[in-house]
């Protein structure tokens, strides 16, 4: 029997867990610091087995996970670098989705040096435009890459029109932390929430989109490409009140006094925002997502794909969409390491992955048979 163990008890790590669980071949295990978490997932799913662990304690990870042929880490992002490094150290295989906002390749000696298969940034987005471009990146000489992506409630509730999937202070980061994209060769760096764009799309409507920093590894694997840009999707005029609250100061880490005591703006505004933001277990939400990639193929015409997935809260399994479209990605990537189709050795962001013709493939099976379809078109241009 193949152990896993998910490291992580949220929304996106219980759904993994769960998928994982319906495979008779593998023993499942979820951890986390929080006993709420643990038993809710153990009142649902009994077959499920549950341990509370403090992940940043490595002598205590180091001896959870010993048991362990595989690791998933689906922990904060904040704790996702340090958490990675420990699983390698400890010579686990590991796929993360934590998303935290070091560069994992960092580690990829490391992960060499112990014998370890590490797939990272193995989400949606993060994660699936990068597999798609790693496909087509073989076959093509892409002169541009665009991902739109977005997890949105179905129901819009003023002002901010928004749920958020995963913890406020993740979302927060990609409101917070610079922006960076390749236009005509070079690195740009640019606020996030900038370059505003109005997009039409025929399953949701019209959506605002706005620079973010997600093309993460991909500036340092897919250097050749001249023009890559990730942009986050919300409801028209979501930007603008992020920007009011940004510009306050809001989202500062630099402790002020107030009435004696030293606070956190930062901290303050995710008590408030995880309030106002809070998805409900059963509330429906939805993913938007757009990838586009145009480039010369192997016939010498110049040819653009795309990729475009629309997604919602599946009612019968009770899973929210961001917690499908993210996680049974993950775990997609974690049979291809059990299954062996994947066995080197190092940090392997996915475009690395998706590379791989067979590797590809299953993945894009491996949702389908979870009811997540990518609908590909695409179209020469008169040149």
């Amino acid at each position: 029997m193949t152990k896993i163990i998910v490291l992580g008890a949220g929304m996106v790590g219980s759904a993994m867990a769960i998928d994982l669980s319906n495979n008779q071949n593998y023993e499942v295990t979820i951890a986390d610091l929080s006993l709420t978490a643990l038993e809710n997932i153990k009142k649902s799913h009994p077959k499920i087995n549950t341990t509370c662990v403090d992940v940043t304690i490595k002598e205590e990870l180091t001896k959870t996970l010993a048991p362990f042929d595989l690791v998933i880490c689906a922990v904060p992002g904040f704790l996702g670098y340090q958490t990675l490094e420990c699983i390698i150290k400890s010579k686990k295989d590991v796929v993360d989705i934590s998303f935290f906002p070091e560069n994992a390749l960092t580690l990829n000696q490391l992960a060499i040096d112990h014998d370890v298969t590490a797939i990272v940034d193995c989400g949606v987005a993060p994660g699936m435009g990068n597999i798609i471009l790693g496909h087509y990146n073989e076959s093509m000489q892409i002169t541009h890459f665009e991902c739109l992506v977005g997890g949105l409630p179905k129901i819009k509730k003023w002002p901010f029109n928004y749920k958020a999937p995963f913890s406020p202070v993740d979302v927060i980061e990609e409101y917070t932390r610079p922006a960076r994209y390749i236009e005509n060769g070079q690195l740009i760096t640019r606020d996030a929430l900038t370059d505003v764009e109005l997009i039409d799309f025929k399953s949701v409507g019209t959506l605002e989109s706005f620079n973010s920093d997600g093309l993460r590894s991909l500036i340092f694997t897919m250097p050749h490409i001249p023009n890559m840009k990730e942009k986050t999707l919300r409801y028209p005029g979501h930007v603008d009140y992020i920007k009011a609250l940004k510009s306050s100061g809001f989202f500062s880490s630099e402790t002020i006094d107030f009435k004696s005591q030293k606070i956190s703006p930062m901290e303050f505004t995710s008590e408030i925002l995880f309030k106002e933001w809070f998805l409900k277990p059963h509330e429906e939400e939805l993913t938007v997502m757009k990838i586009s990639i145009i480039g010369t193929n192997r016939n010498n015409d110049i040819e653009e794909v795309c990729y475009e997935l629309f997604d919602v809260y599946n009612s019968t399994t009770q899973t929210s969409s961001m917690a499908r479209t993210t996680g049974y990605t993950a775990t997609a990537a974690a049979n291809l390491i059990l299954n062996n189709q994947f066995n080197e050795k190092g940090v392997f962001p996915p475009e690395l992955v998706g590379k791989h013709p067979h590797c590809f493939d299953y993945v894009i099976n491996y949702l389908k048979e979870r009811d997540i379809n990518y609908l590909k078109t695409s179209k020469i241009q008169n040149q």
